[in-house]
């Protein structure tokens, strides 16, 4: 019930925030060049964007399936694209980039996969996507400096992006290879809010640490016995953000403009998804189309830049968005299906066992 409260106001603070980034993007735009603009489109590299969050999406599923795979279980490809629908539509209503990752776990627990289990190949994947995100901002910033050039408030918004994915990358780092120095440092911060009274269990907080601290032990000691799946899971995400980076390049391609490249427009993306993505906002909602704005006006131009922003979102958020409830729906009535022929099938073994109790007294 509390679960699903906090889904229905994340959907409806979501949808504020949509009102609220539409009425400040498109106010003093004229809405007939607009869509005189957004006429000029051609839609068969619209489709090429559409392609790329089908792979951007199946690359995850991959990562899930291979570290499945180790883990001893054979779950085929089309059920790990269904976790990965679920958690892009639940951390895309959710203000927290990672608030996908739970459902995901309930989903492979109803599908008899351990729930520690689901909970490690969600962490693995975390690290390889937060290591691939600074790798790939890294590089556009090194060695393609003039990719990106954020300035202003957009330049401090890449430096706390930024900052925040290396803090949370080494912090994982730390939790995962370094259990004894994460344990004292976690219960010293738990302490802390204890003497503020800022805990309203400290107990319960504390079995919860436990618990998160032995699964990272445990995705350190799988990365350790299979490093090559931790390469193989980082490659993949590679891939997977080469993608989502690759979607404003066919907008760019749609309206027909030439001029600049593959890596100016991708890195661009790849900076401007660096600095919003730990904004505790669904989906970075308002600042990824304010930034994207911002960005983008040297590559699309000032007349041009509105209308890519609302094609770009459209194709790897808002389209998406809409695809991934279909398909949480779909696996929702899955599960809830196997559910029930579980439990007819548990009630009917119970019903065998007593009338073989009654027939052996008989």
């Amino acid at each position: 019930m509390i679960q699903g409260k906090k889904k229905n106001m994340g959907g409806i603070f979501l949808a504020v925030m949509m009102i609220i980034t539409g009425a400040i993007l498109l106010r003093g735009q004229s809405m007939s060049l607009l869509w005189e603009s957004l006429k000029q489109v051609k839609i068969p590299c619209l489709f090429g964007g559409l392609v790329l969050m089908l792979g951007y999406v199946g690359c995850e599923a991959m990562c899930t399936r291979q570290i499945m795979k180790r883990l001893g279980h054979r779950v085929p490809y089309r059920r790990c694209l269904g976790y990965s629908f679920v958690g892009f539509y639940v951390s895309s209503i959710t203000p927290s980039a990672t608030g996908g990752q739970p459902a995901q776990i309930y989903c492979m627990s109803r599908d008899q996969i351990p729930a520690a289990h689901g909970a490690l190949n969600m962490m693995l994947i975390a690290a390889c996507y937060q290591t691939a995100t600074l790798i790939w901002g890294g590089g556009v910033w090194l060695f393609f400096p003039r990719a990106g050039e954020f300035q202003g408030s957009m330049g401090l918004l890449l430096l706390y992006g930024a900052g925040m994915m290396v803090l949370l990358t080494l912090g994982m780092g730390v939790v995962m290879f370094l259990p004894g120095v994460s344990r004292r440092i976690c219960l010293g911060i738990l302490r802390l809010l204890e003497r503020f009274h800022l805990l309203r269990d400290p107990a319960a907080m504390r079995e919860k640490l436990e618990r998160q601290l032995t699964e990272y032990a445990q995705g350190a000691a799988c990365i350790k016995a299979n490093p090559g799946l931790a390469l193989q899971v980082l490659i993949l995400c590679l891939v997977q953000l080469g993608m989502l980076f690759s979607v404003p390049w066919t907008v760019y391609l749609a309206f027909g403009l030439q001029g600049h490249g593959w890596i100016q427009i991708a890195g661009l993306q790849a900076l401007l998804t660096l600095a919003v993505s730990n904004l505790p906002l669904p989906g970075a909602v308002g600042p990824a189309e304010g930034g994207f704005v911002a960005a983008f006006v040297t590559v699309f131009g000032a007349a041009m830049v509105t209308p890519a922003m609302l094609v770009s979102r459209g194709i790897s958020f808002y389209a998406f968005l809409l695809l991934s409830f279909l398909v949480s729906m779909a696996v929702h009535l899955r599960l809830r299906g196997r559910g029930a022929v579980l439990h007819r099938r548990n009630r009917n073994l119970k019903k065998c066992r007593v009338l073989g109790l009654l027939q052996d007294k008989v």
